[in-house]
């Protein structure tokens, strides 16, 4: 078993904006984000299962074509290989689940 004070892990910027801790388990990578208002997250798809959660702030989500926006304790679920884009309207705290690991993030 392997416990971390979150507080204490390497916060790194991934994306411009977008400050992250990061946990690795054997199959899953798990992000915290900070991340500041303004924020943008490019265009993208990745073969991974991704699950966030927002628990702070609101944060508009497009995945493959539909925009909804995400507030505090609402979860949004990505399929694997789905385009999807995303802007902090406002500050936020928000926690993605990535199934398989994210190599490029270690």
């Amino acid at each position: 078993m392997d416990i971390s004070e979150l507080s204490e892990l390497e916060e790194r910027e991934l994306i411009p904006g977008f400050h992250g801790r990061l946990v690795h388990s054997a199959t899953m990578t798990f992000v915290y984000w900070r991340i500041e208002a303004g924020a943008i997250l490019p265009e993208h798809s990745h073969q991974h299962e991704q699950v966030a959660h927002t628990f702070e702030g609101e944060f508009e989500l497009s995945v493959d074509g539909e925009t909804r926006l995400l507030t505090a304790n609402t979860v949004a679920v990505i399929p694997g290989n789905a385009k999807h884009w995303g802007k902090a309207l406002t500050d936020c705290r928000i926690m993605d689940a990535f199934h398989p690991v994210r190599e490029d993030y270690r």
